[in-house]
């Protein structure tokens, strides 16, 4: 029986204060019926494709890129290969010789994690002054075969500029960004199973996931 040993939950909290990308639309969760009134609870969920912890699709920043429905499902699910880069400052950038181990390391198949421990700022004003990878680093791990990226930060380029190289590069061979991730600091196991899968939202640039990393022995 297939059963992990451990689970961690990787997303944020999704409510009316998760913290979006400036200008997405906000989310509202409100109740739509209770028990007491139509005998059963439901609730008015309305939230962005890119509201809390999300994966972009190609198309998100590329016309002719896959939606989220046609992207392949093998990219929301494979071992995870988590790179630390703990200790950056504001808008700072993940540059290439500070991680070349870990990309060395890498493989194809593997979920990259760019641990910065920035969910902690999730809330407050500085959350949207995160660090960010340089495209030298997306660019050497696609090389490498890797296809989906993730970031426990808002966004994996930076916010407020007009470019968005990793996004574009990403994009470009149909492959899978994952932000607003939180909790990377629990995965305390290696070789985790990273899990991503989306709402088959039709014809849409992202959806909100449920991100898990399990141990499996």
């Amino acid at each position: 029986m297939f059963k992990p040993k451990k689970f961690v939950d990787l997303s944020l909290d999704l409510t009316d204060d998760t913290p979006i990308y400036p200008g997405d639309p906000k989310p509202r969760i409100a109740v739509a019926t209770t028990i007491e009134r139509e005998g059963y609870n439901l609730h008015h969920v309305h939230i962005g494709s890119q509201s809390g912890s999300h994966v972009d699709a190609p198309y998100h920043f590329l016309a002719s890129g896959e939606r989220i429905d046609e992207s392949d499902l093998s990219l929301f699910i494979g071992t995870g290969l988590v790179i630390p880069c703990l200790g950056k400052g504001e808008q700072e950038p993940i540059v290439l010789d500070e991680v070349q181990e870990y990309v060395d390391c890498a493989e194809p198949g593997n979920i990259v994690l760019f641990h910065t421990g920035w969910s902690r700022y999730a809330g407050s004003d500085k959350y949207f002054l995160h660090p960010y990878v340089d495209i030298d680093v997306i660019d050497a791990l696609l090389a490498k075969g890797v296809r989906t990226f993730c970031i426990d930060c808002i966004n994996i380029d930076i916010t407020g500029g007009d470019a968005f190289p990793a996004h574009d590069a990403i994009a470009a061979v149909q492959g899978i960004i994952a932000e607003n991730l939180t909790n990377f600091d629990a995965i305390d196991f290696s070789h985790p199973l990273v899990s991503l899968f989306p709402l088959k939202l039709v014809g849409c640039d992202g959806s909100p996931v449920r991100a898990v990393a399990m141990q499996l022995e």
